[in-house]
């Protein structure tokens, strides 16, 4: 204890720091998936609100393989139980994700830019820069616990308890993974992105094992966290022993990322970064934005293929659960197409889609400045590179690998469900205006105000909110309409509008017409 204490000297003042920087994320983040999780029982009790509708929702997602591995069994008939079960999984990867952002962010991302060899030049311990980004991922995780315990008591005080305390473990446990991997690479952005695949990795691994049993019994279920999440049973006799699983996880990731960065110098890692050629494939400034983020694009073109596939193939399944519940084919259409129920849930999910394209046309768009920041950027700006070409070259990689993505996501629905190619086809492709109007509320804020640049995850985010709860919630079409990806036309199903189309890639392209004026202009920050 005495050898660890001075280790983390300047831990609490970390903490205040995290806290105050992400005063605007970590709220946003949780808000969004708590909200999600206690908007639930009422949808719930709108769409099964008797007993008997209950039972045949168990009944048929019993006999349905697709649709368990969409959003696991169901292990009880209350409305507690069916709301773990149909948002469980994804507020434990969303409540992951938020978690991988806050620790690398206060680990790896402060190594990349320099400030954390400022701050270790002060009166703080070695380890703590580790310890207080765990710590406010914990904050954030404690804060989504407590919401959802408090929101769901009323379902049962035991069973909200656990779903709060499992998403919290979700939470903290690729937190620790997170601080594992910050360690390993050399790279910030590599470091979220490993993490995230095996997140992703691990929701694969649950939808396995879930198609192929019932009751979550499979071993490939039990290989992935969230996995452990459902098997966890909230409103369906708690498995209370599941979240020793958790701690132990948690416990021993965390020992392995402390003994990690106690070995290792500031700024280093223990897999360093291949260099590169100097030549040849990267003497301009758009060959240099390609070589730096195409292992990102790779990444998303795999990820929304397989997705395409996989929500290609539980379409009929789809139908088949919705059957005359009139309930949920109003959400479907609300959400995605007008016409026949398959259909609306081939839109539907081609909508989700086009909501998670977003994020990564945010990503890819802030690289820029996280380039200028850093201080990378000027290197290549002393050279005779203008700023319009080196962000050009940073929008054509942005904007183009959303294409891409959503290209590569029509290829997958056509493939899992076999049917109506060109149309599943142009469904996704619709999506690119709206997409890249998010984009270009990037590019506008980083190029006339840069500290504001990080605000576009904001915006990503309150689209992705109205988008996917907002047709739960039934909220009014106003509200719908803030977003633009509630002006597209639904396909398949609902008939092609080009007005909409041309007026949102029209804005998109204002957008970064205006946002690198901007960026003429002004001065470059450090």
């Amino acid at each position: 204890m005495s050898i660890l204490v001075p280790q983390l000297a300047g831990t609490g003042t970390l903490v205040r720091f995290a806290l105050r920087r992400d005063r605007v994320m970590i709220p946003l983040w949780v808000g969004v998936n708590a909200l999600m999780v206690l908007s639930m029982p009422n949808t719930l009790k709108g769409l099964y609100g008797t007993p008997g509708e209950r039972a045949d929702l168990m009944e048929q997602m019993a006999a349905n393989s697709s649709l368990r591995a969409l959003v696991g069994p169901v292990f009880d008939d209350s409305l507690g139980a069916l709301t773990a079960w149909r948002v469980g999984v994804y507020a434990g990867a969303l409540a992951a994700v938020t978690s991988i952002l806050i620790v690398v962010r206060h680990t790896r991302d402060e190594e990349e830019s320099g400030r954390q060899e400022l701050i270790a030049s002060a009166m703080v311990g070695r380890r703590a820069s580790l310890t207080s980004a765990l710590l406010t991922a914990a904050v954030a995780d404690a804060v989504l616990a407590l919401l959802v315990t408090a929101g769901l008591a009323g379902q049962g005080v035991a069973g909200a308890l656990a779903l709060g305390l499992g998403l919290a473990a979700v939470g903290m446990l690729f937190a620790t993974m997170a601080a594992i991997v910050a360690q390993l690479t050399e790279s910030a952005r590599l470091a979220r992105g490993l993490t995230s695949g095996v997140l992703g990795a691990a929701f694969v691994l649950r939808a396995a094992g879930d198609s192929a049993t019932d009751d979550g019994s499979s071993a490939l279920t039990w290989l992935s966290p969230l996995g452990w999440l459902e098997n966890l049973r909230p409103f369906a006799d708690e498995r209370w022993w599941v979240l020793a699983l958790f701690a132990a996880a948690i416990a021993a990731q965390g020992v392995a990322a402390y003994v990690l960065t106690g070995r290792r110098d500031i700024g280093m890692s223990f897999l360093p970064t291949r260099p590169g050629p100097a030549t040849g494939r990267l003497r301009t400034a758009s060959a240099l934005a390609w070589r730096l983020q195409r292992g990102a694009v790779l990444g998303w073109s795999i990820g929304f293929f397989l997705a395409g596939a996989v929500y290609g193939g539980m379409a009929e399944g789809a139908a088949d659960l919705v059957g005359d519940n009139e309930r949920a084919r109003e959400i479907f259409q609300r959400m995605g197409g007008q016409s026949a129920i398959t259909d609306a849930f081939l839109a539907a999910m081609i909508g989700m889609l086009g909501l998670v394209a977003a994020l990564y046309v945010v990503a890819s768009v802030l690289r820029l400045h996280g380039e200028e920041t850093s201080g990378r950027a000027e290197p290549v700006l002393a050279n005779a590179v203008g700023r319009l070409r080196w962000a050009a070259g940073h929008l054509v990689t942005a904007f183009g690998g959303a294409a891409l993505i959503m290209l590569l996501a029509g290829l997958g629905f056509a493939v899992g469900h076999g049917k109506e190619v060109g149309p599943i086809l142009a469904g996704c492709l619709v999506q690119l205006p709206a997409v890249w109007v998010v984009g270009g509320l990037a590019v506008l804020l980083y190029g006339l105000a840069p500290r504001l640049a990080p605000a576009a995850w904001g915006v990503a985010g309150a689209v992705l909110l109205i988008g996917w709860i907002g047709p739960a919630l039934d909220v009014p079409q106003t509200v719908l309409d803030l977003s633009p990806f509630g002006h597209l036309p639904k396909l398949p199903g609902g008939g092609m509008e080009w007005a909409p189309v041309l007026t949102l890639t029209a804005l998109a392209a204002g957008l970064v017409t205006a946002g690198l004026t901007g960026l003429r202009r002004r001065d470059l920050t450090t």
